[in-house]
């Protein structure tokens, strides 16, 4: 209903910018509320790596969706910084309220997951990292290397690729599902799933409603375009793991919220990245792993920051903190970027 009432105020003309933009909130908290809940509901049978896998495969379609149509329209640096935005935006705001609230949870202030999956996602972001660095730097001296950016990200990609390949079957086949169920679903698996499909296609229609309708609110402000891209893109398109990982922790899910998230992380880095870099041949503007040193460092800050937070399967109050902190000193430097 509400979806519906969002794409009217999207497509009929005459409708104000700020209630097209409230009608599309609205719709995606509805959407991210669906989508978490048929996520616990599959969860209940499948445990933690395979439903956090379905989540942020559904919960990444807005990302995906919008580096696309920026591409497609020449948008390179709405693009790049949506795509990294989104890792960052993953890893640190999201993961940091999730820590909060699951902490706060728990009696004893400490929430507690599995070890494996941040030691793996870390991994998988330094992967990622180790070729923006080269790329980098390449670019940045001037050296022969810089005249292959295109061929080197192209390359790069396909090698990510299959490492991120391998890393998920291992995933999918190893016993991650210790966290048992505390109740009996109340949906049966097909219903499940197919509510999964819906809610995530639903949420992805809406967060191109919810970023268009920002359009017109970036241009009065004069916010820039990397802003708009790394903060106000990333925020919007990971509204339903904002959610639903959050709403998972409160329910004292821990495994299965760290499970979303991290997911989401690793798929963003290792995955849609270096898959955007090959579909964006199609396009009028090719996308690479050419970034500005300044997002090299945030993205290579926040590896080691993830990475030392989580990788002792252990997290507080105060560490949820840090990664928040962490992100809104991201989001102040971004502001100042042209």
């Amino acid at each position: 209903m509400v979806t519906a009432l969002a794409g009217l105020t999207h497509y009929v003309s005459g409708v104000p910018d700020l209630v097209a933009f409230l009608v599309a909130t609205v719709a995606l908290a509805g959407g991210a509320w669906m989508l978490s809940f048929a996520t616990e509901q599959v969860g209940e049978r499948l445990g933690p790596a395979v439903t956090g896998f379905m989540h942020s495969s559904l919960g990444n379609l807005p990302e995906f969706f919008v580096v696309l149509f920026a591409l497609r329209a020449g948008e390179r640096i709405v693009a790049e910084t949506a795509i990294l935005g989104s890792i960052l935006v993953n890893a640190l705001l999201v993961l940091g309220l999730v820590i909060i609230v699951g902490a706060h949870r728990e009696g004893d202030g400490v929430m507690r997951f599995g070890r494996r999956l941040p030691t793996d996602t870390a991994t998988l972001l330094l992967v990622s990292s180790f070729i923006i660095v080269l790329v980098g730097l390449a670019d940045s001296s001037r050296d022969p290397a810089s005249h292959h950016i295109e061929t080197i990200s192209i390359i790069g990609a396909v090698a990510i690729l299959i490492v991120y390949a391998t890393w998920l079957r291992q995933y999918l086949r190893s016993d991650t599902g210790a966290e048992r169920s505390r109740q009996p679903p109340r949906l049966s698996l097909r219903t499940s799933i197919t509510l999964l499909v819906v809610a995530g296609g639903a949420s992805a229609l809406v967060s191109d409603w919810f970023v268009d309708a920002l359009q017109p609110a970036i241009h009065t402000l004069h916010i820039s375009e990397a802003f708009a891209g790394l903060v106000i893109v990333a925020v919007a398109g990971n509204a339903v793991e904002n959610l639903s990982g959050v709403a998972l922790a409160w329910k004292r899910r821990p495994e299965l919220a760290i499970s979303v998230v991290k997911n989401s992380v690793a798929q963003i880095a290792s995955f849609l990245y270096p898959l955007l870099v090959l579909v964006s041949l199609l396009t009028s503007t090719t996308l690479t792993f050419a970034l500005a040193p300044i997002y090299i460092g945030a993205l290579l800050g926040t590896s080691v920051i993830v990475w030392q937070i989580t990788g002792d399967g252990e997290a507080t109050v105060f560490e949820g903190a840090a990664l928040i902190a962490a992100f809104v000193i991201l989001a102040t430097v971004a502001w100042f970027e042209t």
